[in-house]
């Protein structure tokens, strides 16, 4: 049986439209790989893309991005929203049939070093390829970002897994890790006082006493002018979508904010959806496995 891994590279780059076809192209020029998703967002000045392939094309694909990435954007005039320390800020692989979680470290230590050793990016492993336990946390391991990295690195902890100590120029320095698969989701406020979109953030995230699988965090869609709730749920399972959609909901309410919308960025597992949709239709005894018409389609 075929072995599929997914890889969901996030590049630095939002708003140039011929940049990010360019990414597009080569996402699309590796036999073995398909291009399930990509989304940018210009006040993030982020785009995200999800790709599934066997083990040898997915690890090629994910090189010629980053290299793509690192010709192309360049950190030192880089503006957004979103937290950041490289041109390819993080590129996780997630085991999705017939694979391992470790088969998936072996294969993002491999990219990891070919990406350090042919394009001279500094490389952090994080999540479950991390070599040291405070380093699973992207959070913690981008802290003080492209423009604070190269003070960071000289510090005694914080020696990159792969690579010198000292970033890249342009291309900044780019974590590597596998994970299980995540949902990127962003509630919109109907404000634009950012404060108040940080403040709920601090009540989400784990890191802050908040919902253990949760990272939150408060910034400003500067082409909307409205205030955002940005968060990775990292076990969709143990800390719901509806959950921290219901708390913001709560805690905005106090400040007189109501919610404008939600958005799932890139693709999400069914079953984060389908908990949502159970919840707030009071749905009683739902057999997800069995209840599914998809599922068995897919048997």
């Amino acid at each position: 049986m075929a072995k599929i891994v997914e890889c969901i590279p996030n590049f630095s780059e939002g708003r140039n439209q011929e940049v990010i076809d360019g990414l597009v192209a080569v996402a699309k020029s590796i036999p073995g790989v398909t291009l399930l998703d990509y989304s940018s967002d210009a006040s993030h000045n982020r785009s995200v893309f999800t790709l599934v392939g066997d083990e040898k094309s997915i690890q090629e694909v994910a090189f010629q991005l980053v290299k793509y990435a690192s010709e192309h954007i360049d950190m030192t005039k880089h503006e957004g929203e979103h937290p950041r320390m490289g041109a390819t800020d993080v590129c996780p692989f997630v085991p999705i049939k017939s694979i391992t979680m470790q088969e998936c470290i072996d294969i993002s230590k491999q990219v990891a070093q070919r990406i350090n050793k042919e394009l001279h990016i500094p490389i952090f492993l994080y999540e479950a390829s991390a070599s040291r336990p405070e380093r699973q946390n992207l959070a913690k391991v981008r802290k003080g970002q492209f423009e604070g990295m190269p003070k960071k690195l000289q510090e005694e902890d914080w020696a990159p897994d792969y690579g010198d100590r000292s970033i890249h120029p342009t291309a900044g320095v780019t974590a590597v890790g596998a994970r299980m698969p995540l949902v990127a989701f962003n509630v919109n406020l109907d404000t634009d006082n950012v404060e108040i979109a940080k403040k709920i953030a601090k009540i989400l995230r784990g890191s802050s006493g908040g919902y253990k699988y949760c990272k939150a965090i408060g910034l400003m869609l500067e082409d909307r002018k409205i205030a955002q709730v940005s968060m990775n749920m990292v076990n969709f399972e143990k800390c719901s979508l509806y959950r921290t959609f219901e708390t913001i909901k709560f805690e905005a309410r106090r400040y007189g904010v109501a919610i404008l919308g939600s958005e799932v960025i890139g693709l999400a597992p069914a079953k984060a959806l389908v908990d949502c949709a159970e919840y707030y239709l009071q749905v009683e005894a739902f057999d997800y496995h069995k209840q599914i018409l998809e599922n068995h389609l897919l048997d």
